[in-house]
């Protein structure tokens, strides 16, 4: 017994140690909470006393939570329960599930709906490689011509618009393979095509805007084929706006000019511009033409749209600085390089010239002011008598 009373001493005593400190931990938090709750709250600095009766935040959720369900026949909707921030693991399960066939679409709709919620997300995604899985799976759905889950990738791929200095840059535009893609999702018969189309030119127009010159100046036909033959389909104005954007940022480089020229793109911008479409969308059309028409092929097929001058006219002082500034350069382009006595009869016609003269008497910049100055001064024997310089105090003299 003795011996037992010895070795149980030391134990006994160590716990006794262990409780007397336990309790002085306990003790000084109680202390220090007392203080505490004598201080203020932070949001409204209202102050809180020692006997403060507190309620903890997942206890006054589900009291609420429950008062709603009480209350949903009088039209009061229950709040969600927070769910847990997502981890970069959890992503990585996702991207793996991608690849299961069975899983393929509901992982997909999972993805898309993480990439709209937050920031956080997208930062996750991009670090979990979404971006080249994704790139992966349109390839994957080229080779095997299927159409299935391709929205929801494009509209992955459009949410996450990663940063053109990542290190991943969105997509390889040099990727023969991925631009084959794409090429054939905006050739592509199929149900939804529009939605899906339009996604798609929102994915290229990031693409095509991070490209280096090189990329982009080795773009082929076919690619450029597509975008213009996008237009006529009568798609979203979002998807007609990225389509646009993609034409303007390609178009400086002669070889894609041709490719949109022989594509029929002057046309069929003119059509939607007769849409009066909103201002962007005019600033953008006024951009491509004046690229298109610094080439004589291009000026030959705006010259054959019947509505391709009145257009251009109409916009000049009715929309923007910049649509004038691209407007007043069409015009010098068709005047220097086209300027039969019909096109010169057609500019009085539809108030070109009253407008270049307006142009010269106001507040422009003076390069435009010069450039409108060039085109009257040219052509000014042949519209000298017609109404608007007769009515205009301008005058041979002021044109030289």
């Amino acid at each position: 017994m003795g011996g037992e009373n010895l070795e149980e001493g030391p134990v006994n005593h160590e716990r006794s140690s262990y409780s007397h400190n336990w309790n002085h931990i306990r003790s000084r938090e109680h202390r220090k909470l007392a203080v505490q709750r004598q201080q203020h709250m932070p949001s409204h600095q209202t102050t809180i006393t020692p006997d403060s009766d507190l309620t903890p935040n997942h206890t006054l959720r589900r009291l609420i939570q429950s008062w709603c369900t009480e209350n949903a026949s009088n039209g009061v909707v229950r709040i969600p329960t927070p769910k847990a921030p997502l981890t970069k693991s959890h992503v990585v399960k996702l991207v793996k599930e991608l690849w299961v066939p069975q899983l393929q679409l509901k992982t997909l709709r999972k993805l898309e709906l993480l990439s709209m919620e937050n920031e956080r997300n997208r930062r996750y995604m991009v670090e979990a490689g979404v971006v080249k899985s994704m790139s992966s799976f349109l390839v994957a759905c080229f080779n095997k011509q299927q159409t299935v889950g391709l929205e929801e990738a494009l509209s992955i791929l459009y949410l996450i618009r990663v940063n053109p200095t990542s290190e991943t840059r969105l997509l390889p535009i040099e990727n023969d393979r991925i631009m084959e893609t794409f090429t054939w999702i905006l050739q592509c018969k199929m149900d939804g095509h529009s939605s899906i189309k339009a996604h798609a030119l929102l994915v290229l127009k990031v693409m095509v805007k991070t490209a280096s010159s090189t990329q982009l100046e080795r773009l082929k036909p076919e690619f450029l084929s597509s975008v213009v033959g996008v237009l006529r389909e009568g798609i979203s104005h979002q998807g007609i706006n990225a389509a646009l954007h993609i034409l303007l940022d390609t178009c400086p480089w002669g070889r894609n000019r041709m490719s949109m020229i022989e594509s029929g793109a002057i046309h069929d911008i003119i059509e939607i511009e007769l849409g009066m479409p909103e201002r962007r969308t005019t600033e953008l059309i006024l951009g491509i033409l004046f690229h298109l028409c610094s080439c004589a092929d291009g000026r030959s097929q705006f010259l054959s749209h019947s509505g391709a001058i009145a257009v251009v006219s109409n916009r000049m002082l009715n929309v923007s600085i910049a649509a004038d500034d691209r407007a007043i350069l069409i015009l010098s382009l068709i005047s220097k390089y086209c300027g039969t006595c019909v096109v010169l009869e057609e500019m009085i016609s539809v108030r070109a010239v009253s407008k270049l003269c307006v142009v010269l008497q106001a507040d422009y910049a003076h390069y435009l002011k010069e450039k409108a100055r060039e085109i009257l001064r040219s052509h000014y024997d042949f519209w000298k008598n017609s109404p608007c310089f007769i009515s205009s105090p301008l005058s041979k003299i002021q044109l030289i």
